[in-house]
């Protein structure tokens, strides 16, 4: 079946020194031949993932936000063991995983800063990602410490130097306000960024708890305010380890990013002019804020594979903020237009002698189950 003129459309880079193993070795590699009637599409629409603010801009804050909490996090060991305060060990051990946190951050950034080469064909974005479930690992870890101490101390409370723990968790809520404030105005859209910004965050709502507990400690002599203060920043820390270790989670799974409904998306491509059917769908995150797609459609024997391309291409990024997408575009052989209209399944695929083993439901025209 033909659709047209064939364009051999072939290009030549360099990717450095390859070893010869034969006459015309890397030839073949140079050339990538387009036969068939095949309509590849590759779209990254221009984008540079910015989001209005420079790496080197993030690195600024993160970097400031570090000291801060570093110089802070020596002084609360230290009050917290004269005043034999968990909550304040409790606080410098979160503030510990957040100086680790913003560490790994930094590391990740200039990871996935470097250009994609070699094996590493979306180069090392995903270094974002293992920092921020890393950081989402070592808050679970250490709610679950923190948790057996709390209890331990409310059933048998040490004696709490009220005003010690009052003062210095004041100038914890002070401190973390600040750093909170540095970590903002880097890019939150990062799940790296937003993993140590949760830290800080949780460790900042954790001092107001602290504080409270010191107050009542030093106006009616409560001990077990302590310990129970401790127990609510180990509730903020649950919540904020479960977020970041489930989002991390989905981008290592490839699940689609949020908000994002991969069955309506093939309806609506499935729904333009001239398209007959779309398959092998997949819509995934290389990293947090950078989704992508591809798919393979077809056409009606008639349609321009190349036009329906382009409006597919523009549609995803403009309507679904999808820059990253490659399309397979074809012509839909004769016997596919044959058949029954809706074939779902693999086995059902077959039939048509067209791409039997597709991956996920095909979408047609009309009601389909998904």
């Amino acid at each position: 079946m033909s659709s047209g003129p064939r364009q051999d459309r072939s290009h030549d880079h360099d990717h450095g020194a390859v070893p010869a193993s034969g006459a015309g070795a890397g030839n073949d590699h140079d050339r990538h031949g387009h036969d068939g009637h095949g309509h590849g599409g590759h779209d990254h629409g221009g984008h540079g993932h910015s989001h209005g603010v420079a790496a080197d801009a993030d690195r600024r804050w993160l970097t400031m936000a570090l000291a801060l909490i570093a110089a802070f996090m020596a002084v609360e060991v230290v009050v917290g063991v004269i005043a034999h305060s968990l909550a304040l060990i409790s606080d410098a051990a979160h503030m510990l995983t957040d100086a680790a946190s913003i560490v790994l951050a930094l590391i990740a950034m200039r990871l996935a800063a470097r250009p994609a080469r070699g094996t590493f064909t979306y180069g090392l974005k995903r270094a974002e990602i293992l920092s921020a479930q890393a950081n989402g690992i070592t808050l679970l870890l250490l709610s679950v410490w923190l948790a057996y101490e709390a209890v331990r101390r409310l059933i048998a409370p040490p004696a709490v130097t009220g005003g010690l723990v009052l003062a210095t968790a004041l100038v914890g809520v002070a401190v973390n306000v600040l750093a909170a404030w540095c970590i903002s105005r880097a890019n939150r859209t990062s799940l790296n960024v937003e993993g140590a910004y949760q830290h800080i965050l949780t460790d900042l709502f954790g001092f107001i708890a602290t504080a409270i507990a010191g107050l009542v400690v030093l106006t009616t002599g409560f001990s077990r305010a302590d310990a129970i203060a401790s127990l609510v920043v180990v509730a903020l820390m649950l919540r904020a380890g479960t977020g970041l270790v489930r989002e991390s989670g989905r981008i290592f799974l490839e699940a689609a990013p949020a908000g994002v409904d991969p069955d309506a998306l093939g309806d609506l491509l499935v729904s333009r002019p001239e398209v007959v059917e779309v398959h092998d769908l997949h819509v995934w995150q290389i990293t947090s804020g950078q989704p992508a797609l591809s798919a393979h459609v077809l056409v009606e024997p008639a349609g321009d594979c190349h036009t329906v391309q382009r409006e597919m291409v523009e549609m995803l990024r403009e309507d679904h903020g999808i820059t990253h997408t490659t399309l397979q575009v074809d012509h839909a052989p004769e016997q596919l237009l044959a058949v029954a209209p809706n074939p779902q399944t693999a086995a059902d695929a077959e039939h048509t002698g067209h791409c039997a083993d597709t991956h996920g439901p095909v979408h047609r025209e009309g009601p389909h189950p998904h």
